[in-house]
């Protein structure tokens, strides 16, 4: 489901994954709170797509209570940036900072690319992470970090997106 690219300093890391949905019930899923808070960490997007401005992924109750229960308290917003390009249901692209963690906000903004596309009457979500100058963020997202609630990174993220599109279920309960 995933590839990483290095070459010097710049980090790329592409993910892949085909869904029986439509284009839009995938734009939907990820740009819409009713459909992010039941996948991969949960929590909503706050963001105006109409026009390019600032974009924020708020925490989810879940989110915070299982801060609480590892032992920091989350903040109200996971993730800070803005939207660069919004072409309603086929492209993406932000720029985006974790600000949940003090080492990864520290890393600066990296940019996030969603391209949706449908093929053979399925759609092909790609979601492209320019990582460039932000390794530690980069080991979370390819889900290589051993630390419990991070979860799997992008994989983990865009299973539960699938599941969740194509089974009406979550993939884990609560997440």
């Amino acid at each position: 489901m995933s590839t990483m690219a290095s070459t010097g300093t710049k980090t790329t890391q592409v993910f892949r994954v085909y869904i029986k949905a439509t284009p839009q019930a995938v734009w939907d899923a990820i740009t819409k709170r009713e459909w992010t808070e039941r996948y991969g960490y949960g929590g909503g997007p706050d963001h105006d797509l109409d026009r390019t401005g600032p974009y924020r992924l708020l925490t989810s109750e879940k989110m915070k209570a299982d801060s609480i229960a590892m032992g920091y308290p989350a903040p109200e917003v996971a993730v800070d940036g803005e939207v660069l390009e919004a072409d309603e249901p086929h492209k993406l692209v932000l720029t985006w900072r974790m600000v949940m963690d003090g080492r990864l906000s520290s890393e600066g903004f990296t940019r996030v690319t969603y391209e949706i596309e449908e093929v053979s009457g399925v759609t092909k979500l790609t979601v492209v992470h320019d990582l460039e100058g932000a390794p530690q963020l980069a080991q979370l997202v390819a889900g290589e970090w051993e630390v419990e609630g991070a979860g799997g990174g992008w994989s983990w993220i865009l299973s539960g997106l699938k599941t969740l599109l194509e089974t009406g279920s979550e993939m884990i309960h609560g997440s």
